[in-house]
């Protein structure tokens, strides 16, 4: 009887054991990047050991690494997987606005400095968790982020205040000037008097921490916006591929 309960016991622990093993075996950490897929002007780079490099198209960040442009420059960063090279859109090309996001892709605008503070990604195996953590210590950015899993994180810090963006497309200023075209995202920031401050910014609105001021978003904002968004959903994407047809036509003899 004591061996029968022994044995039992052995299998219960085991049991254990082994759930415990399969859950850690799905639960897969790995570390998520950003990848430079398209580059106007000139712009550097960090590891964060303070020694800048020349940023280039492919250049692959990393959490720590810091990007900033120069005058007259932006660069578009391609956040995880990147399914090919980056996509030439020809100028005069067409190209039309799409809502929905797909990929977390990052415009970083001139004179700005951001900073990779986090990028993480963990499969549990039902899903895939991802922490973004960014730090925009000057200038702006203009993001696409698509839809995450409940347990994940996406969050832009800034000089005065940090944004907690869901499945979102915002342009953030360093300033603290917050807009929305798609999602929702939700600002939090000190107040004058030392509060904390926080204000939810859906889509079509803007908000001002400096002047607290929540405002539907200019019309020529609002274009600005969907120009940008409509090159960034096409980055990293392959290109289509283009068929020539021959329309020759040949005189064949009745012989």
């Amino acid at each position: 009887m004591k061996q029968t309960q022994k044995l039992f016991n052995w299998l219960i622990a085991g049991g254990i054991a082994l759930a415990m093993v399969t859950s850690l075996a799905a639960q897969t950490t790995k570390e998520r990047t950003g990848k430079i897929v398209r580059l106007k002007g000139d712009a550097r780079y960090s590891t964060g050991d303070s020694v800048w490099h020349k940023a280039k198209v492919g250049t692959v960040l990393k959490s720590g690494y810091l990007i900033q442009t120069a005058q007259k420059s932006h660069v578009d960063i391609v956040l995880g997987e990147v399914d090919a090279g980056p996509t030439r859109v020809a100028v005069g090309e067409s190209l039309s606005y799409r809502p929905e996001v797909d990929q977390d892709v990052i415009r970083v605008y001139d004179d700005s400095v951001l900073a990779f503070d986090k990028l993480a990604a963990m499969n549990t195996g039902a899903d895939e968790v991802t922490e973004t953590q960014l730090d925009l210590r000057a200038g702006r950015i203009l993001g696409t982020v698509k839809k995450m899993a409940a347990a994940s994180r996406y969050e832009i810090k800034i000089p005065n205040g940090v944004a907690g963006v869901r499945g979102t497309i915002y342009r953030i200023s360093a300033a603290g000037i917050v807009q929305v075209l798609n999602g929702m995202l939700v600002i939090s920031w000190t107040g004058a008097d030392g509060s904390p401050m926080t204000q939810e910014v859906s889509a079509g609105f803007q908000f001002d921490i400096r002047t607290g001021l929540l405002t539907r978003m200019p019309e020529f904002e609002d274009r600005d916006m969907r120009g940008d968004c409509a090159v960034l959903q096409h980055m990293g994407k392959p290109a289509a591929k283009t068929v020539v047809v021959d329309k020759t036509l040949y005189y064949v003899s009745p012989k």
